[in-house]
C-alpha cells in the first residue's frame, strides 16, 4: 500500500493540487486514523472530492462518472448483482457497470488501490477496468442500482419470529451476567445491532436514540436534526441489545444504576467511524444513545459549512490574529464545535503550538495536542487552562466557558499574547458580551481581549432533485427583514427518492457575527444594554441570523420555514 500512497501523492503534486507538506501531514494523519491518502486528504481540506476524483481521472487517462454524464449507470440484464453481491460491492466500494466476457468494468473512488484490484479479480473471475467517482455519487448509483431492500426491517421482523416473548415478570432483576453475555453475542444480536448502526451510518443520522417501555423498545434516528422513529425489534431483545452495546463500548454490563460513558469504532467500506455511547438509567431499565462522528462527511472548510461574505472575511482575520479572544455561541447541537475544528484547521501549522482541552474530544486533528477533560479527577476546563499557559501555546482552544473561573483565564491568557477560542450558551452574538459581564468579568479586561462573537444556528439544507421556485404569501414575508425586498421567489421542495420524502438532506450553517470595533469596545467600557450592542452589531453592515438565513433560502438552500423556525424564538 505504501507504494500506491507514493503513486497517488506523486500524480497530485504533478497537477499541482496540493503541496509536499500536504501531503506529509496527510500521511501523519494516516498512521493514526488509517485512512487512505485520498481521504485523509479531503478531511484536511488539503482538496475536494471532486476535484481530486477530476484530477486522478486525468492523470490516469479514466472516465470521470457521475450521474449527469450517464456513466454511472450500470448495464442491464448482464446479471452484475450476481456476479458483484451487494454486499460485496459496498465492502469494497465500488459498482459494477458492465461485463464483457472476461471483462468486468467498475466505478470506485481509488483507482489506484492495487490491493482492491487483485481482491476484485479473485472474487470475480474477470480481468477489472476501473473508473473514478466521487464517494457521494457512488453511493446514490450503488442505491439506484441494488434498490431499497430494507435488511433491517428484515432482522427486526425475524426478531420477534425467533425470540420468545418475556415472561410475566421476568426482567433485568433476574437475569444473569453469564446469560446476559451469551445473549449477546448470539448471532441474531450481532447482526441486528450492526444494521441498527450500518443504517443510521446510511441515512446519515447523527444519534441513535434506544429508550425501554413495559412491552416494547423505541428506537430513534436523529437525522439533520430531527428524531425519526423506525420499527423497532422484539422487546425480549432489548437486554441483549444493551448488553452487546455495553460490551462494545467497554462499559460495565453489571452496572445499572448510574450513567457510564464509553466508545468505540466501526469501519464501513473505506471510512471509520467513531461511536460515543452514554446510557442513563431511566424508569423501565436503561436509556442509550449512540453519537455518530463520520469524519468523512464532516468538511471543515469554511465553504461547505456556509460561512461567506463579510462573516467569513471577519472571522478570518480573527482567527488570524497574534492574540484574543473569540466566541462561538449557539444552542447545544448548532455545529459550534466544527466551526471551532474548522478555525483550527485553518491555521494550524508546524510553525504553531497548538493546544485544547475538551468535553469530549470528537475529532481528532493531527498537528494539534488534544486534552480531554475529566472533572472527576480534577481535570476542567479551568484546570486544563492553567496547565496549558506553561506549556508555550500559541492558540488555545476551550471546549466551552462555564463559569467565572475558565471565563477569566481565557481573557488573561488572550491579554497575555494567545489567541484562545471557546463555545458560549448564548442565543446571538450580541448578549454574549453581556453574558460575560453578568459572569464577573471586568469590562477593563474584557474590552481590550474581545475581538469577535460568531452566533449560529443548524437549518435543513433543501433537497436540490425535488425543489421548486414560489412566491411566498404575504403573510410569510411580512415576518421577514427589509432585505427580503431583493428577492421575488424563493424554494420549496415536494419530497423525492433522493431525500426519502422528507424534502431535505443535509444542514448548513446560518450566522451573524459582532466584530469588536474601537465602538463596541466603548459599550463594553459603559456596561451598555444589550440593545446597543445589536445596533453596533448592525451598523457595522454584519447580518443578523434572520438576514443571513433568508440569503441562503434565496440563494435555493434552504426554505424560509427552517429559517424562521431557528430565528425567530429569539424575537428578531
Amino acid at each position: 500500500m505504501a507504494t500506491t500512497r507514493l503513486k497517488l501523492g506523486e500524480l497530485l503534486l504533478s497537477a499541482g493540487l496540493i503541496t509536499e507538506a500536504q501531503i506529509n501531514e496527510a500521511v501523519a494523519r494516516q498512521r493514526k486514523t488509517h485512512e487512505r491518502l485520498g481521504e485523509a486528504l479531503i478531511n484536511l481540506g488539503a482538496v475536494s472530492e471532486e476535484n481530486l476524483a477530476k484530477t486522478l481521472a486525468g492523470q490516469l487517462n479514466i472516465p470521470y462518472a457521475t450521474a449527469e454524464n450517464g456513466l454511472l449507470v450500470p448495464i442491464k440484464e448482464t446479471h452484475l448483482e450476481k456476479l458483484l453481491p451487494e454486499e460485496t460491492a459496498r465492502k469494497y466500494g465500488v459498482l459494477p457497470l458492465a461485463v464483457a466476457g472476461a471483462l468486468l468494468t467498475i466505478a470506485t473512488t481509488d483507482p489506484l488501490d492495487l490491493l482492491l484490484l487483485d481482491n476484485l479479480r479473485k472474487l470475480t473471475g474477470k480481468q477489472v477496468s476501473m473508473i473514478i467517482a466521487t464517494r457521494s455519487e457512488l453511493e446514490k448509483a450503488l442505491n439506484a442500482f441494488y434498490g431499497t431492500k430494507d435488511y433491517l426491517k428484515e432482522a427486526v421482523q425475524k426478531s420477534y419470529e425467533s425470540m420468545e416473548t418475556v415472561e410475566e415478570g421476568k426482567g433485568e432483576e433476574t437475569a444473569s451476567l453469564d446469560d446476559l453475555v451469551a445473549k449477546a453475542g448470539e448471532a441474531t444480536v450481532v447482526k441486528l445491532v450492526d444494521l441498527l448502526i450500518r443504517e443510521a451510518i446510511n441515512v446519515h443520522a447523527s444519534d441513535i436514540h434506544i429508550e425501554p417501555y413495559p412491552k416494547q423498545i423505541s428506537i430513534r434516528y436523529r437525522i439533520d436534526g430531527i428524531l425519526h422513529k423506525i420499527d423497532p425489534p422484539a422487546a425480549s431483545l432489548y437486554l441483549a441489545i444493551i448488553s452487546r452495546l455495553k460490551i462494545l463500548s467497554k462499559l460495565d454490563i453489571s452496572e445499572k444504576r448510574l450513567p457510564q460513558d464509553g466508545g468505540f469504532s466501526v469501519r464501513i467500506a473505506d471510512r471509520t467511524v467513531d461511536i460515543r455511547v452514554s446510557s442513563i438509567p431511566v424508569i423501565y431499565g436503561e436509556k442509550i444513545v449512540l453519537r455518530l462522528l463520520d469524519k468523512s462527511v464532516v468538511q471543515l472548510d469554511f465553504e461547505a459549512l456556509g460561512i461567506t461574505g463579510k462573516i467569513r472575511e471577519y472571522l478570518e482575520r480573527a482567527i488570524t490574529a497574534p492574540y484574543g479572544l473569540l466566541f462561538i455561541t449557539g444552542p447545544t447541537g448548532s455545529g459550534k464545535s466544527t466551526s471551532l475544528y474548522t478555525c483550527l484547521n485553518k491555521i494550524n501549522s508546524p510553525l504553531m503550538n497548538i493546544l485544547t482541552i475538551e468535553d469530549p474530544v470528537e475529532y481528532k486533528l493531527v498537528g494539534i495536542n488534544q486534552v480531554q477533560a475529566k472533572p472527576q479527577i480534577g481535570l476542567t476546563f479551568a484546570a486544563g487552562l492553567r496547565a496549558f499557559l506553561r506549556q508555550d501555546p500559541d492558540v488555545i482552544m476551550v471546549g466551552e466557558v462555564r463559569d467565572l473561573e475558565t471565563a477569566e483565564i481565557c481573557v488573561r491568557a488572550a491579554l497575555t499574547g494567545h489567541l484562545v477560542l471557546s463555545t458560549l450558551h448564548t442565543n446571538d452574538a450580541p448578549s454574549s458580551i453581556t453574558r460575560l459581564l453578568d459572569l464577573g468579568i471586568e469590562p477593563f479586561l474584557l474590552s481590550p481581549s474581545l475581538i469577535m462573537v460568531l452566533a449560529q444556528r443548524l437549518v435543513r439544507r433543501i433537497c436540490q432533485e425535488c425543489k421548486e421556485s414560489y412566491e411566498p404569501l404575504p403573510a410569510l414575508r411580512s415576518q421577514l427583514p427589509t432585505t427580503a425586498a431583493a428577492h421575488p421567489a424563493f424554494y420549496k421542495s415536494k419530497g423525492c427518492v433522493h431525500c426519502r420524502q422528507t424534502g431535505y438532506g443535509g444542514r448548513v450553517g446560518i450566522y451573524e457575527g459582532l466584530f469588536v470595533t474601537e465602538a463596541v469596545q466603548e459599550l463594553i467600557a459603559q456596561r451598555a444594554p444589550l440593545g446597543k450592542f445589536r445596533e453596533a452589531m448592525q451598523q457595522s453592515g454584519m447580518p443578523t441570523l434572520l438576514e443571513s438565513g433568508v440569503e441562503k433560502a434565496a440563494a435555493g438552500l434552504t426554505s424560509l420555514e427552517e429559517i424562521l423556525g431557528a430565528t425567530m424564538m429569539r424575537g428578531e
